[in-house]
């Protein structure tokens, strides 16, 4: 089995199911791979409150965070650990506040459009803190099963054609991408079929900051790396989710592994390995025993 350097991994659906889910089976194997001074980024779109409640610094000691990483909120805050065991910002990605009052109107006019066009209602959560999210399914609650579900993508794709919007989720996308134009700005918009999010920036400014960092501070290059998400999943033509988006210039030549037990197409070159939380978690496991 191939040896990591620096392990990235999103949180709710791969290394947790929710998260008001207990991590204390992660965090076993995390502490070993930590001491043995292996690099492990958390690779979010939540903020730093909701890994773990806020207290993730709580389960290591101060030498084992050295070698724990955050990227969050959609490229918008990159944390590393401080003397202290404390987190602090690396670097973040916040726009001032008229641009971020710019990206909220975008996010309006596509609420907007829809609304007006097709009669198709949303909802726009403007509190993120470099971009805003669109409620597609306003009637369809997750509670704190925040991963990908297959069901919702079929109920959305029927939504869309029942109100008459023919592009799907590709559409959609196209649709904000226009309205940011007609604003002079060029954002970043995915999905994950519940929320459309429109912002500054994604996941792949996270990774290619941190293989970036990595590289300089310890020469840990890609191939070195790996990459573990459960929203890899092909969500329409040439779109798909959140997690793809750790797949960049800069990663591509890392290993990519999906644990979702959904069906459907990934980005060339994901594995596809399913068994959700428990798969990573051995893996974890795995990389942590002794050649």
């Amino acid at each position: 089995m191939k040896k990591y350097k620096a392990i990235f991994f999103d949180w709710d659906g791969t290394a947790v199911l929710s998260r008001k889910a207990p991590v204390d089976e992660v965090i076993v194997p995390m502490k070993k791979l930590l001491a043995q001074e292996i690099k492990l980024i958390i690779v979010s779109g939540t903020t730093i409150e909701n890994i773990a409640g806020g207290k993730l610094n709580e389960y290591f000691t101060k030498e084992e965070l050295k070698n724990l990483y955050m990227g969050l909120g959609r490229g918008a805050y990159n944390y590393a650990y401080d003397e202290e065991g404390q987190p602090y910002l690396l670097s973040h990605r916040i726009p001032e506040k008229e641009e971020l009052m710019k990206i909220h109107r975008v996010c309006y006019e596509v609420h907007e459009i829809l609304f007006n066009n097709y009669d198709f209602q949303t909802d726009v959560l403007f509190s993120r803190p470099n971009y805003c999210k669109i409620d597609l399914m306003v009637a369809n609650r997750r509670e704190e099963n925040l991963f990908f579900q297959e069901s919702e993508l079929e109920i959305l794709k029927k939504n869309l054609d029942d109100y008459g919007f023919a592009g799907g989720l590709t559409g959609l996308v196209k649709l904000a991408e226009k309205v940011a134009d007609k604003y002079g700005m060029n954002l970043s918009v995915t999905t994950d079929a519940k929320y459309l999010e429109i912002g500054v920036s994604c996941k792949s400014d996270n990774v290619n900051l941190f293989l970036d960092y990595l590289s300089e501070k310890y020469g840990i290059n890609a191939e070195d790396c790996t990459f573990w998400g459960d929203e890899y999943i092909g969500l329409d033509e040439g779109l798909f989710g959140s997690d793809s988006y750790m797949k960049t210039d800069c990663t591509r030549r890392g290993d990519f592994f999906d644990v979702s037990e959904a069906k459907g197409k990934r980005p060339d070159g994901v594995k596809v390995l399913g068994g959700g939380v428990q798969t990573f978690i051995r893996f974890l496991s795995e990389q942590g025993l002794d050649n």
